[in-house]
């Protein structure tokens, strides 16, 4: 079955090739034609080329579906008050991570399914058509199991972090910790994970104990992924290039020798800016204009998790990665599409290229530009996943 999308008033396919020869490969009053999922043509409106259906999207603007390469939605309760404190002036230290995870471990599988199931449609309504989600919140064997399990129902880009923060009962021997992490658990959750990921902060996990617990994963087959220098510089960044992670993720904190790193490095591990944690915690925004001019690969993702980032608005990360972060419309758009995917290394997503997936967003609005000149206002018209 071929349908054909058409009277489209600015067509974003992210292929250089087609249209203006920018990185959005840009086309005007355009037409895209898909075929049992998967985009067979695009170009001009007036070559369209004939379908069994045709849809006509009435001069709106189409872009690829957003990929969220970043995201905590297996979980239970929320953090509000500890977000109201912080914009009482309390600042972020990452450890109300432990109340969730009392939350989580508290909760029935079928609670973690609904509020998955939830938040899945929300970031779908928000034009996310690909997107990654951790465990995190349970911190114990059977607890990572499910979370890993529950959240195989809804994706299958699935990330095993068991190693989030040391739990409570450990808290006088990380060293176990660490050993259960790498070993046990890994085992355990090896069969529902598709990545690898350690907390590599101050007050969760140093660059050797992330080392241990990611290269253990490597051995099994997960391919590692970072969180690293998101409230102080540290070693992290160049640990995850030198492991080849595939992404390193918050990066606020990067130094120059990190982000020439992550440059070098630029066709194997993407930099994933978060910038829905800095507006949540009152940090300070990581430059991006340093990592682009760079020749860093970089991601936008929305981090959602219910303590540093509550949010599945990717259009509000993109507002301001434009506002504040030194991006362009432009590359925050992409950054949010082909640079999600390709932190996880995925080339069927992220554009809307001859023979990638049929994943886009129709906006209510005539170009992407809107996304972040209109920020919080609902743009997303449909979204089609074929």
């Amino acid at each position: 079955m071929s349908t054909v999308y058409t009277n489209i008033a600015e067509l974003v396919t992210n292929d250089p090739t087609v249209g203006d020869g920018s990185p959005l490969g840009l086309l005007t009053d355009a037409a895209l034609v898909v075929d049992d999922g998967v985009v067979s043509w695009v170009g001009a409106r007036g070559g369209a080329p004939a379908a069994d259906d045709s849809v006509d999207l009435q001069g709106a603007a189409v872009i690829p579906g957003f990929v969220d390469s970043h995201a905590h939605l297996v979980f239970a309760g929320d953090r509000a008050h500890e977000f109201a404190a912080r914009m009482a002036g309390v600042p972020y230290d990452g450890g109300g991570i432990t109340t969730t995870v009392a939350a989580t471990r508290a909760a029935t599988d079928a609670q973690l399914s609904a509020n998955l199931a939830r938040l899945s449609a929300e970031l779908r309504r928000a034009g996310v058509t690909t997107f990654e989600t951790k465990s995190g919140y349970g911190l114990r064997t059977p607890d990572e199991v499910r979370s890993l399990r529950i959240a195989r129902e809804f994706t299958t880009e699935t990330t095993f972090l068991g190693a989030h923060v040391v739990p409570a009962e450990y808290r006088v021997n990380r060293d176990g910790y660490v050993r259960s992490v790498a070993g046990e658990m890994l085992h355990e959750c090896r069969p529902h994970a598709r990545w690898i990921d350690v907390f590599c902060e101050r007050g969760a996990f140093d660059v050797d104990e992330a080392r241990t617990i990611l290269e253990a994963g490597a051995a099994v087959g997960l391919t590692p992924r970072l969180h690293a220098a998101q409230l102080a510089p540290g070693e992290g960044i160049r640990l995850g290039v030198e492991l080849g992670a595939a992404s390193v993720d918050h990066c606020t904190f990067a130094t120059d020798a990190d982000i020439e790193a992550l440059a070098s490095a630029s066709a194997v591990t993407v930099a994933t800016l978060l910038p829905g944690a800095e507006f949540s915690t009152r940090a300070a925004y990581p430059d991006g204009r340093r990592f682009l001019d760079a020749g860093a690969t970089v991601a936008l993702a929305t981090d959602c998790n219910p303590g540093s980032s509550y949010t599945t608005s990717m259009a509000f990360c993109m507002a301001i990665a434009v506002r504040d972060m030194g991006f362009t419309p432009a590359e925050a758009l992409w950054s949010a599409t082909a640079g999600g995917a390709a932190a996880l290394r995925r080339r069927d997503v992220g554009g809307l290229a001859v023979g990638q997936r049929a994943h886009f967003a129709v906006l209510d609005a005539p170009s992407h530009l809107h996304l972040a000149y209109r920020p919080g206002v609902p743009l997303i018209a449909d979204v089609i996943a074929g």
